[in-house]
């Protein structure tokens, strides 16, 4: 291991990302790239903090570079945000990926990311969403059984990063990269679980940390966050540059409202099946806030994160059009010693989004897509700032 991956999101950077980056170093890592997601998160929602803010405590806590997962990108399950973060830090040149999981068993998380590509696990699968299975989480475990039977693979993906971690694994595979998967246990508190459930001291969820923000300010976050780190939340929080996620709530919800104005508005959303486009218009044009809308849309088989991720598909206009992968490399950061790595790339690569635009349409469309989701965020900040900021935005250098 020399040049390792980690893909993120810091929303906050806490010391359970402090503590990956130094066993990545403690590994031989030279150099540690960090593709981190940019205007949206994986759970749906925008990020509390920007991306400044985040990439900043990054390099101050041990990465050398940083690069945009774009927003459609990062707003994905396991599957689709796995594989965009392995092709952007396969395409910077990364020979490892690094990542947590609750059980960190490198090879068993590979065995189950080939069963997950076998043409005898995609019949098993369709075989039980057949059958009825509950959810297609359940459909997925029951299928992986079926082929495994006796063994621990199933049980693997009753764990969250358990499961991102096997998507991963699968996304190298199908990939075909020179990148070795790595995984480390994950520290401290599981993947949102509360401050008052966790007894791990130093460590807690991003979740948690987000919680406890809107309850006691930043400066409550301090026993979980590097200090270099909380420096930049206390001035974030002084220069209202964090999420209002009510205002978030509102504004989301005015624009699904705004698109109901067409016919089929939610039709050529990206992942909508089963009439899920109807049963979107109906709870829009019935609720009268975004947590009452995502409890309407949310049902066993319907997940709530599935469903927070479609509401704002459908409030940003991400179809099936859309790109599903990276076309490009965004730098939003780095310590200019690790420059030179970046010399030969399998994408293009810019600091400016501007930039990346102009190479093709499909770049294009991504820098739009990820244009609509930073404007988004820019308006919901507690002190709301102009659009077009993402386009503005410079490089953030760390020279020590």
């Amino acid at each position: 291991m020399k040049f390792a991956g980690i893909i993120a999101e810091y929303d906050p950077f806490h010391n359970g990302h402090a503590w990956q980056l130094a066993q990545a170093r403690a590994l031989g890592a030279q150099r540690v790239a960090v593709t981190m997601s940019c205007g949206l998160t994986q759970r749906g929602a925008l990020p509390l903090l920007p991306e400044a803010v985040r990439v900043q405590a990054a390099l101050a806590c041990g990465a050398d570079l940083v690069f945009a997962l774009p927003a459609p990108c990062a707003c994905a399950g396991a599957e689709a945000f796995a594989r965009a973060g392995v092709r952007i830090l396969a395409a910077a040149g990364c020979d490892t990926l690094v990542f947590g999981a609750e059980t960190p068993d490198t090879a068993l998380l590979q065995k189950a990311a080939r069963v997950l590509c076998s043409e005898e696990y995609r019949a098993a699968l369709k075989c039980q969403l057949a059958a009825g299975a509950r959810s297609f989480a359940a459909a997925r475990q029951a299928a992986v059984q079926a082929l495994c039977p006796g063994s621990d693979v199933a049980a693997l993906l009753d764990k969250p990063n358990n499961n991102l971690a096997v998507e991963y694994c699968k996304a190298i595979i199908e990939q075909n990269v020179e990148m070795q998967p790595n995984a480390l246990p994950r520290q401290g508190a599981d993947h949102g679980q509360a401050l008052t459930e966790s007894g791990h001291a130093a460590f807690a969820s991003a979740s948690a940390l987000r919680a406890l923000w809107a309850e006691s300010g930043a400066a409550a976050l301090a026993p979980y966050v590097p200090e270099k780190a909380l420096k930049l939340y206390k001035q974030t929080e002084y220069d209202g540059k964090y999420t209002d996620f009510a205002v978030m709530g509102h504004c989301e919800l005015a624009l699904l409202r705004a698109a109901c104005a067409e016919q089929a508005p939610f039709a050529a959303v990206r992942g909508v099946s089963e009439g899920l486009e109807h049963r979107l218009e109906n709870a829009v044009r019935e609720t009268a806030s975004l947590p009452a809308l995502l409890d309407a849309l949310t049902t066993v088989r319907y997940p709530r994160a599935r469903m927070r991720r479609l509401a704002m598909d459908a409030a940003l206009g991400y179809t099936a059009q859309t790109p599903a992968l990276p076309p490009y490399l965004h730098l939003l950061g780095a310590r200019k010693e690790a420059l030179p790595l970046l010399g030969e790339t399998a994408l293009p690569l810019s600091h400016s989004l501007a930039r990346l635009a102009r190479e093709n349409e499909t770049c294009a469309q991504m820098a739009a897509a990820q244009s609509r989701a930073s404007d988004l965020g820019a308006l919901c900040r507690a002190k709301p700032e102009p659009m077009g900021g993402i386009y503005r935005q410079k490089i953030i250098f760390l020279t020590n």
